[in-house]
């Protein structure tokens, strides 16, 4: 098993579309690159703790790979915002690749300069890559809330314009 870890806005919307192929063992939503221990969702959501949402997603390679991580990842951010993403607005919502070797290193900067080549978008790729520190699970509630909360994640998701943005951009994919 590996772990992949991405920040791409509000972690609710970004489980399911990892957490439903064969080869992803489990999606975490929780917390990552700050300065604060055990960081809570009011301290990274006051933007203060340094810390982004994220996923950590544990995957088996042999079925399922990085690339198509990756792949999955950038159609589900807006990488030209570097100031949050869609209605979540702040440094917690920034999205930023966070790689666990070498090799993830390698694959996350090839894919990050093939969309930026792409033509698909006519701003800059901010998407930042960063070595993976140390990840803390946000809080039971905030887990599979997809799942658990099914009203209020559709309509908060809804609301957020990610859907839109998705289809504009990714609509062929």
């Amino acid at each position: 098993m590996e772990k992949a870890t991405f920040a791409g806005g509000c972690f609710w919307c970004m489980v399911k579309p990892f957490d439903q192929w064969e080869g992803i063992e489990k999606v975490t939503s929780g917390y990552m690159g700050g300065h604060v221990e055990n960081p809570t969702y009011e301290d990274v959501k006051r933007g203060d703790s340094g810390h982004v949402e994220v996923v950590e997603i544990e995957f088996n390679p042999e079925l399922f790979s990085y690339e198509k991580l990756l792949d999955i990842y950038w159609m589900q951010i807006d990488p030209t915002d570097a100031g949050g993403q869609f209605q979540d607005r702040g440094e917690s919502y920034k999205t930023v690749i966070f790689t666990h070797s070498d090799d993830q290193y390698k694959a996350a900067q090839k894919s990050k300069k093939d969309l930026a080549e792409s033509g698909r978008f006519k701003k800059p790729i901010v998407t930042e890559i960063q070595q993976a520190q140390t990840f803390w699970p946000a809080e039971d509630y905030h887990q599979d809330y997809y799942k658990k909360e099914e009203a209020h994640y559709q309509e908060d998701r809804a609301k957020s314009g990610r859907d839109e943005f998705i289809d504009v951009h990714w609509k062929e994919s």
